[in-house]
């Protein structure tokens, strides 16, 4: 083998193994951004966000946990703009907010919409900032049922299901419902409905008698929401967090702090963009397929987008 071949194997093999290297040392650091959270030193406002459809707490409890945690995080901000969605993580991220009383501020900021169960969470702010044209409130809850009985019969199709107790078939799709199941579905939403009015009473520190009259489904712009003492105060992001600094005892203008973002590794090697549209094609194909169950959710009228 002549020195020239040796020199070209020499390389090959080289870069081979750099390589090798760059994908080993690319993979310890994704994995080392899924461990701990480094926050920015001097006293800051945590800004911490509730966008499109709630169908899970995971991640937004995750990121409450940091928060309080955090030395530096004086107060925190809770960006809101959903919809609504499912009841349960709604109800788990507004009993975590309302645990961080007494430890660290809390204080909501609405975007364009936080009707539902995103009010539902807004309400366990100390304080609630809204634009006026916001649209909020929505007090009510939904349970979709869908009967494509037509469509089997049309089909030629048959479904004759077995079941062991009577409200074990209750909403089933293949048939009507009959007059005990819609009597038991609607105490099951009774009692969930009243459920949301009393964390919206408790929330805003007024009775049920109070709330009950503007629970009926209804949203509200951030105007008549702070008529009726559903929010606060008019004002944007940048207003809420000045309000959550000065109760945080910051003084002058606090600095911002939002959650550290993790390091996956399709981000790593397609990039932000790509990791962004990878998780918002996911997040609408699931939106999509949606849950039937109960749902603290405004339901846009026929023809309009979410």
């Amino acid at each position: 083998m002549d020195r020239r071949a040796g020199w070209i194997i020499g390389i090959i093999f080289g870069g081979l193994f750099l390589c090798l290297f760059a994908f080993l040392a690319l993979t310890w650091y994704a994995f080392q951004g899924e461990r701990g959270t480094s926050f920015s030193q001097g006293p800051r406002v945590g800004v911490l966000e509730v966008t499109g459809v709630i169908a899970d707490s995971k991640k937004t409890l995750k990121e409450l946990r940091e928060f309080a945690e955090a030395d530096s995080i004086k107060a925190i901000v809770v960006r809101v703009d959903s919809p609504g969605g499912s009841v349960a993580p709604s109800q788990e991220i507004y009993e975590a907010l309302r645990k961080l009383h007494g430890k660290k501020h809390v204080v909501v900021s609405m975007g364009s919409i936080a009707a539902s169960g995103g009010f539902y969470i807004a309400c366990a702010g100390e304080k609630i900032f809204a634009d006026p044209g916001t649209l909020t409130g929505s007090i009510g809850v939904i349970f979709n049922f869908y009967n494509v009985q037509g469509l089997l019969k049309w089909a030629g199709v048959q479904v004759a299901p077995l079941t062991a107790g009577k409200m074990k078939d209750a909403g089933n799709p293949y048939r009507e419902m009959t007059a005990d199941e819609k009597a038991y579905f609607r105490s099951v939403l009774d009692d969930v409905h009243d459920q949301f009015i009393q964390a919206v009473a408790s929330g805003r520190s007024l009775t049920v008698e109070q709330v009950k009259p503007v629970a009926d489904g209804r949203v509200f712009t951030g105007r008549q929401a702070k008529e009726l003492k559903l929010v606060d105060e008019m004002g944007g992001l940048e207003d809420a967090v000045a309000e959550a600094g000065r109760m945080g005892g910051i003084k002058g203008q606090p600095k911002m702090e939002y959650p550290r973002k993790e390091r996956r590794m399709l981000g790593e090697l397609l990039g932000e963009d790509a990791q962004s549209l990878f998780e918002g094609v996911a997040a609408r194909v699931e939106e999509a397929v949606g849950s039937t169950g109960l749902q603290f959710r405004l339901v846009p009228p026929a023809g309009q987008s979410q």
